[in-house]
């Protein structure tokens, strides 16, 4: 048995290297096919892992409760339903919350930063000292401000690098310097290490940090919170959090059974797998297209097969008055349906290997390519070789010796 399968697969090949331009072309939708699988899989894998590390890059295990949305069954709600947030909310998870490491109250509002004669539009946040720490956020100058800064509602700020650039252009240490914010006087205490633009299109560094309580003071004047802002002790904990949240905050509340939330609790986690979700869909798109390669490919290897059959009619009426039988005959196209098939799979793998790294380099596109999109492209082409290989090959079998002999 070995020996004869050896056979069949040396006439095979024999086959294929006497017609290697027309076997090449009846390789190349193959080739095509899963180089672009191959590169597919990689862009969507990579794009996935970038989402997920930008993602984690706003915050550790971040975790953000709003008030409830403003619009609810269609109907738009006041200004003082979306107001349920208040200090005693921060302070009710701060003390009972056994699954958050870090709790801030946070407010923001926009307006100009003014510097002498520079001035830039930005948005000013109200937190307390752990925000950088749920932010995982460091300092390249200076220092954080203080709790003590939190309680006497101090005019201090720390400074995002964008900032910075814009009010001292010429190159000078913001620390200690005063700027004007919607015109409240602000020291600079510090300045936040650069962390670019973030998966959304917004530049992170644009961004001065000052104590809640002086931004509900002096520039919002507003007595509740707008969101606060915590982060899980652990990746694992993220979801455990969010129950815990949502039970202090709901006998907070004094909410009975029957009546809904007046808050939101999101995780990165929820956002990790809302964009990753968009992005394998954008991939299988592109793998299906790519996939018609493959088929067109398929198609062509059962062309060429049944030319082969037509043009080698002689040869097969010969080997069957000789002693081969049908099976015999089937295994031989079989295999070299299967070779072909294969041999492209292989220049296709190594194409596409080439492919992503073009992309990743000239492109600085994020790619990644998996083991099992090689083991899915290789499984590919051996069922296209057997799928379309098989009727051309059934066809050979099934001719009759004498007609196949007298064949011209």
């Amino acid at each position: 048995m070995k020996t004869r399968i050896k056979n069949l697969i040396k006439i095979a090949l024999k086959a294929i290297v006497l017609n290697k331009m027309r076997t090449l072309l009846t390789m190349l939708g193959i080739i095509i096919g899963v180089a672009s699988v191959i590169a597919m899989l990689a862009i969507g894998e990579g794009s996935k892992k970038s989402i997920r590390d930008q993602i984690s890059s706003m915050g550790s295990n971040m975790l953000t409760i709003r008030p409830g949305s403003d619009i609810r069954g269609g109907v738009r709600m006041g200004a003082s339903d979306v107001q349920t947030l208040r200090l005693e909310d921060y302070e009710a998870l701060k003390e009972n919350a056994t699954l958050l490491s870090f709790v801030t109250p946070q407010v923001n509002g926009n307006g100009q930063a003014i510097n002498g004669a520079n001035n830039w539009p930005t948005t000013i946040y109200g937190v307390n000292p752990e925000y950088l720490s749920i932010k995982v956020w460091e300092l390249t100058e200076g220092s954080m401000f203080t709790n003590v800064e939190v309680r006497t509602a101090s005019k201090v700020a720390v400074v995002g690098r964008t900032v910075v650039e814009n009010l001292f252009p010429d190159g000078e240490s913001p620390i200690g310097k005063m700027i004007r914010f919607n015109s409240i006087p602000f020291k600079i205490i510090g300045v936040l290490e650069e962390k670019g633009e973030s998966n959304f299109g917004q530049d992170q560094d644009d961004i001065i940090i000052a104590p809640y309580t002086t931004i509900q003071k002096r520039i919002l004047a507003i007595d509740y919170i707008q969101s606060i802002v915590a982060s899980a002790v652990s990746e694992d904990a993220a979801e455990g959090a969010v129950d815990e949240i949502t039970t202090i905050l709901r006998e907070r509340h004094k909410l009975s059974e029957n009546e809904q939330d007046d808050f939101n609790v999101f995780s990165m986690d929820e956002l990790i797998t809302t964009f990753s979700s968009t992005s394998e869909m954008l991939t299988i798109l592109l793998v299906a297209i790519a996939s018609i390669s493959l088929l067109i490919g398929g198609i062509g290897i059962m062309n060429i097969m049944y030319v082969s059959v037509k043009e080698r009619t002689r040869e097969i009426g010969l080997r069957m008055a000789v002693g081969a039988k049908g099976a015999d005959i089937l295994l031989q196209f079989l295999i070299e349906a299967v070779l072909i098939s294969i041999t492209g799979g292989v220049i296709g793998v190594i194409l596409g290997f080439g492919a992503t790294l073009f992309i990743q380099s000239i492109l600085g596109w994020p790619t990644i390519i998996t083991t099992y999109s090689v083991v899915v492209s290789f499984a590919v082409c051996a069922i296209t070789g057997i799928f379309f290989g098989w009727y051309p090959a059934r066809r050979a079998s099934a001719l009759d010796p004498i007609s196949a002999l007298r064949y011209e």
